[in-house]
C-alpha cells in the first residue's frame, strides 16, 4: 500500500504544472500618435510573483524609445533590453515608430493622419520570458484610437470595442502578432467554412473587397480539401501607393497592395499564393526556399484550376509561360527563391504530382502531391531532403522526377 501511495504522489507531482497552473493577466494597450508617427505601447502584468524577467529583441536601432518601467529596465545594447518587473502589479511602457520602408519609397508599415497599417510583431518585439514553471499568461490587447478613427482589425478574436484576446498555444509569451489595420476603414466580412474572414482597407485606397471575397468563396472548398487547417479568423488588409507593391503573409493574416490583380495575366493569383502561405505555414531550411515559394505558386494555379476557374487550354498556356520564364535556371537550391526559380519549381511539382498519381493509380489509396504537402506541414522546417523522402514514401517508390541536378 505505501508503494502505491508513493507512485500516486509521484504521478501527481508530474502533473503539477497542469493541475496547479497559475494564470497571470497580461494587458497590452496601444495608443496611436499620428503626429509623431509613433504608437505608445504598454504591458501590464497583474501579478509578477512568478515572473522573473522579460528580455526583448529590439531589432533596428531607434525603432523603440522612451522606456518607463515599474522595476528595473536594462538596455545593454541598442538591440536588446531587459525588464525585471517590480513585485505585484507592474507596467512597462515605451514608444515605437510605425512607418517602415521595405525599400526606398515603399512601405511595409505606414501611418497617416487617417489610418495605420502594420504588423503586430513590431508593436511588441520578440521576448524571451523567464517565469515559474506552470505559469500561464492570459493576454488581451486594447487600442486607444485617435479622434475620427472608426475601427481597428486584427487576426485575433474580438472581445470588446477595440479589444482582442491574444492566445497562441505554441508560444509561452503571447504577443500581438500578424497584420493589423486601424483608422477610417471599409470592411467586408463573411464566414467561410469554420473561418471568420475580414477584408479591410482604408477608405479611398481602391481595395476590391467584394471581388476578393468572391474569389475566396470560389476557391475555399479546394483549400479545405488540401490543407487540414481551418483558422478561426482570417484578416486580409491592403492599401495603395506608397505601400509595398506585393503581398506579405502572416499566420492568420496577409497584406496585398490594392493594385495587384486577383488573377494576373499569366493565370496565377497572388491572392491565392499568399493564402497558401497562411494555410500551410511551411517554412524552409538548408537552401530550400524554392520549396515554400514553389508550393505556394503551384497551388495558386492548381486550386483555381480545380475550382473551375482555369480551362485546360489556359492551363497549358500558363505552363508555356513558366517554361519560357524558367529556361535559364540550372538549380533550385537557394536561400531566397527568385521568380524564375519559383517558376521552375512549379514545373517540377506538376511533374511530381503526375508521377505520384500514376504510381499509385489503381491502389487502395491513390495519392498526389497534396499528401506530400500535408506531410511537410507537420515539420517545423522542411529541407529538400525532407521533401524527397516524404514524396518517395507517399508514392512507395524512388522518384525519377526528383532525381535531377536541379535539387543538388
Amino acid at each position: 500500500m505505501p508503494i502505491r501511495r508513493l507512485m500516486l504522489a509521484v504521478f501527481l507531482l508530474s502533473l503539477s504544472p497542469v493541475l496547479w497552473a497559475k494564470k497571470v493577466d497580461l494587458d497590452y494597450r496601444v495608443k496611436f500618435l499620428p503626429d509623431s508617427d509613433q504608437a505608445e505601447v504598454s504591458l501590464t502584468l497583474a501579478d509578477t510573483a512568478l515572473i522573473y524577467s522579460l528580455t526583448f529583441n529590439l531589432g533596428e536601432e531607434g525603432a523603440y524609445s522612451d522606456f518607463v518601467a515599474d522595476g528595473e529596465w536594462h538596455q545593454p545594447s541598442p538591440e536588446q533590453g531587459q525588464w525585471l518587473p517590480a513585485k505585484g502589479r507592474a507596467r512597462l511602457s515605451y514608444r515605437v515608430r510605425i512607418s517602415h520602408e521595405r525599400k526606398p519609397g515603399r512601405y511595409d508599415a505606414r501611418m497617416t493622419p487617417d489610418w495605420a497599417l502594420l504588423r503586430g510583431d513590431d508593436l511588441v518585439p520578440a521576448v524571451k520570458l523567464r517565469q515559474e514553471v506552470g505559469t500561464e499568461l492570459v493576454a488581451r490587447l486594447q487600442f486607444d484610437l485617435p479622434k475620427g478613427w472608426k475601427s481597428v482589425e486584427t487576426e485575433w478574436p474580438r472581445i470588446g470595442k477595440n479589444k482582442f484576446r491574444i492566445d497562441n498555444p505554441l508560444r509561452k509569451f503571447d504577443r500581438p502578432t500578424g497584420w493589423m489595420i486601424a483608422g477610417k476603414l471599409g470592411t467586408r466580412r463573411a464566414r467561410l467554412g469554420e473561418t471568420e474572414v475580414t477584408i479591410a482597407a482604408p477608405i479611398g485606397e481602391g481595395m476590391r473587397r467584394m471581388d476578393t471575397l468572391t474569389l475566396l468563396t470560389f476557391v475555399w472548398p479546394e483549400f479545405q480539401a488540401v490543407f487540414p487547417r481551418d483558422p478561426g479568423k482570417l484578416l486580409i488588409v491592403g492599401a495603395g501607393d506608397p505601400m509595398w507593391r506585393g503581398g506579405l503573409s502572416a499566420p492568420n493574416s496577409y497584406y496585398m497592395h490594392t493594385d495587384r490583380p486577383l488573377v494576373s495575366e499569366n493565370g496565377t493569383s497572388s491572392l491565392v499564393h499568399e493564402l497558401v502561405h497562411v494555410f500551410s505555414r511551411i517554412r524552409s531550411q538548408e537552401r530550400s526556399d524554392w520549396l515554400v515559394e514553389g508550393l505556394a505558386e503551384y497551388y495558386a494555379i492548381e486550386l483555381v484550376r480545380r475550382a473551375g476557374g482555369l480551362s485546360e487550354d489556359r492551363y497549358q498556356r500558363v505552363r508555356q509561360h513558366l517554361i519560357k520564364w524558367s529556361k535559364p535556371v540550372k538549380s533550385l537550391r537557394t536561400n531566397r527563391s527568385t521568380g524564375a526559380v519559383t517558376a521552375r519549381a512549379v514545373l517540377l511539382l506538376q511533374e511530381l504530382d503526375r508521377e505520384i498519381r500514376q504510381k499509385t493509380k489503381g491502389t487502395t489509396q491513390p495519392r498526389s502531391l497534396d499528401d506530400v504537402t500535408r506531410g511537410l506541414m507537420r515539420l517545423e522546417k522542411a529541407s529538400t531532403q525532407d521533401f524527397i523522402e516524404i514524396s518517395e514514401n507517399v508514392m512507395g517508390d524512388r522518384s525519377k522526377v526528383l532525381n535531377t541536378p536541379l535539387l543538388r
